[in-house]
């Protein structure tokens, strides 16, 4: 089919930038060249691909000689659909269906299918089966226990750890040392045991005829290492079309290239200002050194115009990206001029972030805009903790993206219920969970611990209690802290801090990842300083908890409308018509976990970029002054002033609005103490006689 009649079957909408990557080599006499597209945030990306493979289709390629490599099934089947759909405007519909890519999925579909073809050829039984996640790390653990690794006296990393550092040296194609010293330092002691442990592992799946997930990329990348096979392989396929090529790691940039060693009819497209997820292997250096890879150089096409955002949003976020020393130089434009500039809160703390936040999102309710419309950003889970407390109190519904809710997590409520214990010996349920925290501690022994806690009001006569040698480690000081906290020997919220202090090491013991799980109870910390006592801090926070939710939970069921949290790096993709992106600090954005070396900064610069375009009307960046720190070692309760995030220099301010949120909560009332006494419990317990 003539350009001219391919031009026809687009529709007017494609914008110049679009069209010139939709029409890349067609019709040229030097062929299909590699091709580069730097799709900006909201520049219709996924239309141009869907038209660059239509218009592949109807220039003559053959849809059983075309690759479409994406990252999710659903980004895969939505390019399938999409592709029908115009291919429809030349053909009849049943052609339409039938003209589709065949080979189209995710990188480990594609790898999956391919190995099932050559599978004799490489050493594989074709009839290997796939292990998801679970399965591989009870495989994992197998092979633990075979080395005798979960009967050592010293702590080794539990299953899920030891997967993960698997993972990473796969997907990285990195050094075990060098993967552990960067990313799992707390590892590192236990270095060779991985190594044996990582072998055991690969040979007990070989004699299972077993592959986990990380596998269909590395037999997919080994197979294609094989020169006859890869050839092959290579010879099947005119085009491959990737997706997201800035979400790549090495294995799949090995792969790519290794089916179009020359980058004849390969066509990548991604955003090098929204590679995000290193901490999945990705790296940023797939997209930027892409056109190098080839001779002459790929052509580079870029995406500038935004459909998503109104230019003043626009204008800040790219003032925030341009500081970025290496990167595709790129401008995001919009045809909608109107709109305010982002608006720059600093607000006092934490406790007023919350409150700003849910007075904002119910204003904007009552204007009009429907909470889903509605989406609050931040760089870690934990960090939306006080404005989950604060939305629960105003009745205002919503989901949370990105982890479990705050109060959900099991170290959380350990720490809850270690308060409600001390607040009430008589609570078996509290007590049950708390006592078998401690080393030794079953089920048989937690029950007579909280049967002794029940006798009376100070905790006498569980620390008395005799218990056998194995569970006798770690009870003392667990019987003294409880004895302290039932005595209130710490004023409000000291207490909450000698219970964390004596949690920090159970914690250690029990979680690989201990580090981010003591955040979150210092987070709690912070959160108790804004209640007058225990009794309500517990009686609060257990009135009306949050549904449990995570990202594959739904909307709560009694409310059509939901406010959306959600932690940046699971909004990608996404857009809203309000954002509030919270804790724009150093400290939080870029984290202090986050700023080892220039490339982890230079990723969180990126981040605030990608939480910054998923606004379409009005963006808030919030900025708390102060942050409560309780009960650390040496210095007690304290206030810690935080600076302005690094990424928003004196002279990028003049794009924002800049305001000060001064409003306060009000005091709750206060009730006599005096008054007749009413012996409600009688009449309780009479009800049911």
């Amino acid at each position: 089919m003539s350009l001219a009649l391919i031009r026809a079957a687009q529709p007017v909408e494609l914008n110049p930038e679009q069209r010139l990557a939709v029409e890349h080599g067609l019709g040229a006499a030097e062929g299909f060249s590699p091709l580069l597209v730097i799709a900006g945030a909201g520049s219709g990306k996924t239309a141009m691909l869907a038209h660059r493979v239509a218009a592949l289709i109807l220039g003559g390629a053959d849809p059983k000689r075309i690759m479409l490599a994406t990252f999710s099934r659903r980004a895969a089947a939505e390019l399938v659909r999409r592709v029908e759909r115009l291919l429809a405007r030349r053909l009849p519909a049943e052609a339409a269906a039938a003209a589709a890519p065949d080979y189209s999925g995710t990188f480990h579909a594609i790898g999956a299918r391919l190995l099932r073809e050559y599978a004799p050829r490489v050493g594989l039984d074709p009839q290997f089966t796939i292990h998801d996640r679970e399965d591989s790390a009870d495989l994992m653990n197998w092979a633990r226990h075979e080395a005798g690794l979960t009967e050592t006296k010293e702590r080794f990393p539990t299953k899920a750890t030891c997967l993960a550092v698997y993972s990473r040296v796969v997907n990285a194609q990195a050094d075990l040392g060098k993967t552990i010293g960067r990313w799992f330092p707390w590892v590192a002691a236990h270095e060779e045991a991985l190594r044996a442990l990582f072998a055991a592992y690969v040979e007990a799946k070989q004699r299972q005829n077993v592959l986990d997930y990380d596998d269909l990329l590395l037999w997919f990348a080994q197979m294609l290492a094989e020169p006859d096979i890869a050839a092959e392989i290579a010879g099947r396929f005119d085009h491959l079309l990737v997706d997201e090529y800035q979400d790549t790691n090495a294995l799949q940039a090995e792969i790519v290239l290794a089916l179009r060693p020359r980058g004849r009819g390969l066509t990548v497209v991604g955003d090098d200002a929204q590679s995000i997820y290193s901490f999945r292997a990705a790296t940023v250096r797939n997209i930027l050194d892409f056109p190098g890879a080839f001779e002459p150089p790929a052509r580079v096409v870029t995406l500038d115009r935004n459909y998503r955002s109104t230019e003043p949003i626009l204008a800040a976020a790219n003032a925030v990206i341009a500081l970025a020393p290496e990167r595709f130089a790129k401008d995001l434009w919009s045809d909608r001029r109107e709109g305010a500039a982002p608006a720059l809160v600093v607000v006092p703390d934490e406790a007023d972030q919350a409150r700003f936040v849910a007075t904002a999102v119910l204003q904007n309710r009552e204007a009009g805009a429907a909470l889903k419309s509605q989406a609050v950003l931040f760089r870690a889970s934990h960090h939306s903790a006080p404005l989950e407390l604060e939305l629960t109190r105003r009745n205002i519904p919503f989901v949370k993206f990105g982890g479990l809710k705050f109060l959900d997590a099991a170290h959380v409520k350990d720490a809850l219920a270690l308060m409600r214990f001390a607040e009430n010996p008589r609570d078996r349920v509290a007590g049950f969970r708390v006592a078998q925290l401690l080393p030794g501690v079953g089920p048989k022994i937690a029950g007579a611990i909280v049967a002794a806690a029940a006798e009376d009001d100070g905790f006498a006569a569980m620390s008395a209690l005799e218990l056998p040698a194995r569970a006798r480690a770690g009870f003392d000081a667990f019987a003294r802290l409880l004895r302290r906290l039932a005595a209130r020997a710490a004023p409000w919220p000291g207490e909450l801090a000698d219970a964390v202090a004596w949690l920090a090491p159970v914690l250690e013991t029990r979680y690989d990842d201990c580090a981010a799980r003591i955040g979150d109870l210092e987070a709690l910390e912070r959160i108790a300083g804004s209640f007058a006592s225990r009794d309500r801090f517990l009686s609060e926070l257990t009135l009306d908890p949050p549904d449990a939710t995570s990202d594959e939970a739904g909307p709560p069921l009694r409310d059509e409308d939901y406010l959306i949290l959600s932690t940046i790096h699971s909004a990608k993709g996404q857009e809203w018509r309000s954002v509030f992106v919270l804790n724009c600090v150093d400290g939080c954005i870029p984290s202090d976990l986050a700023t080892g070396s220039s490339e982890e900064i230079e990723e969180e610069r990126r981040l605030l970029y990608v939480a910054m375009t998923r606004a379409r009307d009005d963006l808030t960046l919030i900025v708390p002054q102060r942050f409560y720190v309780h009960g650390q070692p040496k210095m007690g309760d304290r206030s810690v002033f935080a600076g302005r995030t690094r990424f928003i220099p004196p002279p990028l301010l003049k794009h924002f609005l800049r305001r000060t949120w001064p409003e306060a909560a009000p005091s709750p009332p206060r009730l006599a103490a005096d008054g007749p006494r009413v012996d409600l419990a009688a009449r309780m317990r009479s009800m049911w006689r």
